[in-house]
């Protein structure tokens, strides 16, 4: 394999729509997506009216990649094989000492095999990999100190609440129905949640498309959220960017193999047809679906028995592991943390937000002082890099953390946000032989050249 990697090689260019091709403002999308989750815990399961009271101090234990252990109340942050790096009861700390009392003198997080190896969802556990659903770690912390708080005993029956809060606000009839907080402020107000994509992207997917590229969009959003996004980012145009739109993919089992993969079905005004397609015979609009039958389409289109895929994503555990390991895609990930850790907006973007309006650009939490959920966390440090400390409290070496393990095993190449791609050439790849800085671009995060510098 080329130590590089370029799109020019590619026949297919596929793209995840929410937070890759779409950004969102990101402090105001997280307060509401709180605000959903918590404002249904409080109406119509009884939680304590103090849920909805946030400080912008609270917002700093709002990180990416935190595990909650559903059994008892606990959030950690893992290293790179599987170790404790961090952990909080609630949205508490928990101490060295209190971190090897409860996980033992190694440290090691009992469910992590479970997790690192298939990323299946779990009874026991939640991986917060994403921003749709980031805030609801901040909320399950809030819920854990509000038990503890009326003396009542943290197990995982809050979990079905909280499970209960995330479907209200987001099960597929939910935007035609103006169901939960959610999909009502985003249809009321699109400007103040979602960017719009600079010209240079839009220029750049129309110049793929005339070079003979197949373009591909897979979202697991239902098609009438997909159809606001895109209309707002992109323009009333949108579909003539892309052959082939998949909405509510349902991904990660979009990658599945038989027998569990579900039918294509095709779409009457937002509404699937019950009957689900033997295979898939041409270019256009779908819903659900599955990758073998996708496969099959992209060989007739390309011509080619073999057709070289990339996808752009930023879930690990719903884009970067099943393309990669089960598409056998090209996988580009969308890691925003960059953006916290000293890596620059590219020059398309800079001039993006410069038109914008204020009010778009700015919302009211940017002047409360809340912390973006992309930024470093004093609660939790760095998403990259951290310091494993022993019992004693020596400090012992920096490990990479499980979230950046994961990115230079399943991605090709990482990158901030989409504008900083819209160029071609070639890109140095993830290798294992590598030094581990080598996949980021423009340039790595802080902490990983701070980690290569000590070692060296």
């Amino acid at each position: 394999m080329s130590e590089y990697f370029s799109l020019a090689d590619c026949d297919v260019i596929g793209f995840d729509l929410d937070h890759t091709l779409c950004r969102y403002h990101l402090k105001e999308t997280s307060r509401l997506i709180y605000e959903s989750f918590a404002r249904y815990l409080v109406e119509h399961k009884g939680y304590d009216k103090d849920l909805l009271n946030l400080t912008p101090a609270t917002w700093d234990f709002c990180f990416k990649g935190l595990v909650v252990d559903l059994e008892d109340g606990n959030l950690v942050k893992l290293a790179e094989d599987g170790t404790v790096l961090r952990a909080t009861h609630g949205t508490s700390d928990l101490s060295t000492e209190e971190i090897i009392k409860h996980y033992g003198p190694k440290r090691e997080w009992k469910h992590f095999n479970s997790l690192s190896t298939s990323f299946t969802r779990s009874s026991k556990y939640y991986f917060y990999d994403n921003y749709f659903d980031l805030p609801g770690a901040l909320l399950c912390g809030r819920v854990v100190d509000m038990l503890h708080k009326r003396g009542n005993e943290v197990n995982s029956d809050f979990w079905k609440d909280m499970v209960a809060a995330i479907d209200h606000n987001y099960n597929t009839s939910a935007f035609r129905d103006d169901a939960g907080t959610y999909f009502p402020s985003v249809k009321r107000d699109p400007g103040q949640y979602l960017q719009r994509c600079s010209d240079s992207v839009k220029t750049w997917l129309r110049g793929m498309k005339n070079a003979g590229k197949v373009l591909l969009l897979i979202t697991s959003s239902h098609s009438d959220y997909c159809r606001l996004i895109c209309e707002h980012i992109l323009g009333k145009d949108f579909e003539e960017l892309f052959d082939i739109i998949i909405t509510n993919a349902l991904k990660p089992g979009f990658f599945s193999l038989v027998p569990q993969q579900r039918p294509f079905r095709t779409l009457v005004n937002d509404v699937e047809e019950s009957e689900g397609l033997p295979s898939l015979d041409k270019p256009g609009w779908y819903s659900q679906g599955n990758w073998p039958h996708l496969h099959e389409l992209l060989k007739k289109m390309t011509g080619k028995p073999e057709p070289k895929v990339v996808y752009f994503g930023d879930s690990m555990r719903s884009d970067m592991f099943p393309a990669s390991s089960f598409g056998k895609w090209e996988t580009v990930m969308i890691v925003e943390e960059m953006e916290g850790e000293g890596v620059p907006k590219s020059e398309a973007a800079l001039s993006n937000e410069a038109q914008m309006e204020p009010l778009e650009k700015k919302g009211k939490f940017e002047e409360q002082g809340m912390k973006s959920p992309s930024a470093v966390s004093n609660q939790w440090g760095s998403y990259f890099v951290d310091v494993h400390k022993s019992g004693g409290g020596d400090e012992e070496s920096q490990k990479l953390t499980w979230c950046c393990h994961c990115i230079h095993k399943y991605s090709t190449m990482a990158i901030p946000s989409v504008e900083h791609i819209a160029v071609d050439f070639p890109f140095p790849r993830f290798s294992p032989g590598k030094p581990c800085t080598t996949g980021y671009y423009p340039r790595p995060p802080d902490s990983l050249l701070k980690r290569c510098e000590s070692m060296s």
